[in-house]
């Protein structure tokens, strides 16, 4: 399976950098493909991508445009190349991440506008500053490119940091090593990468004194600096390191053992392996397959691709001896190359920078080495991966680590009706027979339809119902109704999955519920009980007129298919919030239209939070707004899946308006729902710490996991409003986020603070706020 797709849109340069492994390297492939990709090409590529991505549910990928030099392309070409790209593959319900790697000579306001109107992050190559970027980077003329692509830098640094994307430095140890660092710390770039130049065995990189390791000394000079300067920037030649120190993801195909899951697109529609493969042998990256004939399932089966999936087994034996193995990952396939006879694997060697790999890992790791003072012990860390660590501990979490929560919820909920089963005998008074048939029929459910039975249970408020049964039993004060609400879910489960049952429910407040389907209201008189006859799912009383059916926001992209506008269940009324009654149908049309356009500006601009809350986001519970007019919002904690919130409006005197208003409600409290999710698996701070802590944005003192709490939720709102002040659509509302922007950082950067000399977080839970930190860190050069 593929994640990252690079796509040539051009096989020539303007530019003749010596350095390149396109041109200057062993493979000269390029000399035979079309110098453009043409438009049928552009648009199989796109077509097999959304297809590659609803065959495995992705819900985002990403896409680099790449050359040569893509600019090279010209706006207009251009424009249609991201229009196919995005329209088709969004249409697929997959979102896309959109960027493009230029040298920069031809980036002008044009070409920015163009990305920025498509939502496309811009990378720039420049290798530090005039002297060293000289050495290689030049016209074919002999020509410094220096200047134009300092003017690059500057553009989108001043009037574009939307789409600034960072910078790539490739190093040549003749370069004084802090000189190229403040070089490229002048650019502010939101992130860097310091490159090893491409060598194999067979064509060793240049050394200047062989008895040393150079390439080591230059990036440790580098990171010194860097450290010393406060970390201003993430570079991510020195963030994989530390991050695979904690056992994280190193995030770079560089390093780590993490399986590589690109693919690169020549021009003329031909699959190839990652680029870089061009510096070992002529034909290197090719694999036989193309767009035109093959899909990416079938190109994924090739042994290259293969190979980079098997981690530790694809190293030679004396990388798997190695005590840094885990941290370098036998470093770049392409680093090991080195020619061989035919019955030999020309790969299964260290790398040709092994040494200075190990030197930089053991020099960073002796820098670093002092943990933070720690006086509580780990307790529970049940099944968290180390991926899902790194995506959630840095306030994010795809969807691949929010379905890892859910996963863990399912089993909880599984769990707690196997507790209310339990509970309900003895504890159901006249309810009792009811109970009774309601769990033999839950049970014969489970076999038939299990998968239903699941969906019914993720209802967000099932585990409030199920503890509220709980606790009544252990206190001794059973509700009959509250054991009866079994019932409730065997119908409800027995409608979704077309079965067959004649089930007597309970009648609570004159109202019968039936979980995720909605309620029917029968009256005061109407008794304690109805009955229902369910034929193949069909249940006469959801088509009669008091019927009141939970309404859905069809949104494609969700897992659940939509999003459910929950003003029925009765056990939603547990959110700090008193929650609205049943809309009327014109207020329930304002929530209907306003989640999309909501949903929209996440989709389009939030891409760090987007998949996730597509992924987990199931319920909105309608909240009665404030007195005030200020915007409410809420979350349960045992309600995993579901927010709450009032309806945002138009107001005098605001700024925001109300859809951008309600995406940042989502991404707040879906930020609540995941902390509370990983509260569930594992502890981050002392249970017992009692103390109460100053919050920046609260008068009133927080406990500890309150204060985490809002800590975590308030990073997706600084996050929110740093994107939405390049974003919104006029000059007042970009003010405001600027402001809003400025205010959150200050106030979450605090808090971290508070949190990290609490004394009272476990090493986890001090993991999460360093790189909380880490990620709030990242963005000061904004403020």
């Amino acid at each position: 399976m593929f994640r990252q797709f690079v796509l040539k849109v051009a096989t020539r340069c303007d530019l003749a950098c010596d350095h390149c492994y396109v041109y200057e390297s062993a493979d000269t492939s390029w000399r035979r493909k079309p110098r453009f990709a043409e438009a049928d090409t552009v648009r199989r590529t796109a077509e097999r991508i959304a297809e590659h991505a609803v065959a495995h549910r992705l819900p985002a990928v990403v896409v680099v445009l790449h050359g040569g030099e893509p600019l090279l392309l010209g706006p207009d070409r251009m424009r249609g190349v991201l229009t196919v790209l995005r329209d088709t593959v969004e249409r697929a319900g997959c979102a896309l991440d959109l960027r493009v790697h230029t040298n920069g000579v031809r980036l002008d306001p044009e070409f920015c506008d163009l990305f920025r109107e498509h939502r496309v992050q811009v990378g720039i190559s420049l290798d530090g500053d005039r002297a060293a970027n000289d050495l290689h980077r030049r016209f074919a003329n002999g020509a410094s490119s220096y200047e134009k692509a300092q003017r690059a830098v500057a553009l989108l640094r001043d009037r574009y940091p939307d789409i600034f994307a960072g910078v790539l430095c490739t190093i040549d140890v003749r370069n004084e090593p802090v000189a190229v660092y403040e070089a490229i710390r002048e650019t502010t770039p939101p992130r860097a990468d310091f490159l090893l130049p491409h060598a194999t065995h067979s064509k060793p990189p240049l050394r200047l004194d062989p008895a040393h390791n150079e390439y080591a000394d230059w990036l440790l000079a580098v990171f010194d600096r860097w450290n010393a300067d406060g970390r201003p920037f993430p570079i991510r030649s020195f963030t994989s390191v530390l991050d695979a120190f904690r056992g994280l993801p190193s995030g770079t195909e560089s390093l780590g053992l993490d399986p590589v899951d690109l693919v690169v697109v020549e021009t003329d529609g031909t699959l190839e392996q990652t680029d870089s493969l061009k510096a070992a042998y002529d034909g290197a990256p090719t694999t036989g397959f193309d767009v035109f004939t093959h899909s990416f399932d079938e190109a994924s089966a090739h042994p290259g691709f293969e190979a980079r999936r098997h981690g530790l087994a694809d190293l030679s034996g004396t990388c798997r001896r190695c005590p840094v193995v885990a941290i370098c990952g036998g470093g770049l396939r392409t680093h090991r190359y080195r020619a061989s006879s035919i019955e030999e694997d020309p790969f299964d060697n260290p790398s040709v920078y092994c040494h200075d790999l190990r030197d930089l890992i053991m020099g960073i790791r002796a820098r670093t080495l002092a943990p933070p003072a720690v006086r509580v012990p780990a307790q529970r860390t049940l099944g968290l991966p180390a991926d899902v660590v790194h995506q959630l501990a840095h306030g994010y979490g795809d969807a691949k680590a929010i379905a890892h929560l859910s996963r863990f919820q399912r089993s909880l909920r599984i769990l707690l009706l196997a507790k209310v089963f339990a509970a309900a005998d003895g504890n159901s008074g006249p309810r009792q027979e009811m109970v009774d048939a309601a769990i033999a029929t839950l049970k014969t459910l489970d076999g038939i339809h299990k998968t239903t039975l699941h969906e019914v249970l993720g209802h967000p408020y099932m585990p409030v119902w199920a503890l509220r049964c709980l606790d009544d039993a252990h206190t001794g004060r059973p509700h009959p109704d509250d054991f009866a609400h079994l019932a409730a879910l065997a119908a409800a489960t027995a409608i979704r999955a077309g079965a067959d049952a004649d089930i007597e429910v309970p009648v609570r407040r004159g109202a019968v519920y039936l979980p995720t389907l909605g309620r029917l209201v029968v009256g005061a008189d109407a008794g304690t009980s109805m009955r229902l006859r369910i034929r193949h799912g069909e249940c006469d009383v959801l088509n009669l007129p008091a019927w009141q059916g939970v309404r859905r926001v069809p949104l494609p992209t969700f897992a659940s298919g939509g999003i459910a506008l929950e003003d029925t269940d009765p056990f939603r009324r547990c959110h700090h919030w008193e929650v609205a009654r049943r809309l009327p149908d014109p207020d329930a049309d304002m929530w209907l239209r306003m989640i999309p356009q909501a949903w929209d500006i996440l989709a389009r601009d939030h891409h760090s939070y987007a998949p996730g809350i597509a992924a987990g986001l199931s319920t909105i519970v309608p909240l009665t707004p404030s007195p005030s007019g200020r915007d409410v919002s809420s979350t349960a904690r045992r309600a995993f899946g579901a927010i709450g919130a009032a309806l945002p409006v138009p107001r005098a005197g605001r700024a925001q308006r109300p859809a951008s208003a309600l995406a940042l409600l989502m991404v707040h409290e879906f930020q609540h729902v995941k902390l509370g999710a990983v509260l569930d698996m594992a502890d981050l701070h002392d249970r017992h710490d009692t103390r109460l802590y100053e919050a920046p944005w609260r008068q009133d003192p927080r406990p500890l996991e309150g204060l985490l709490q809002g800590t975590y939720a308030h990073v997706g709102v600084t996050d929110f409003w740093r994107v939405r002040r390049f974003t919104a659509p006029d000059a007042d509302e970009r003010a405001h986020a600027e402001a809003e922007f400025g205010l959150w950082h200050g106030h979450t950067l605090r808090a971290t603070g508070a949190l990290a000399a609490s004394g009272s977080l476990t090493p986890l839970g001090l993991r999460f706020v360093e790189a909380l930190r880490t990620t709030l860190d990242a963005w000061t050069s904004k403020v």
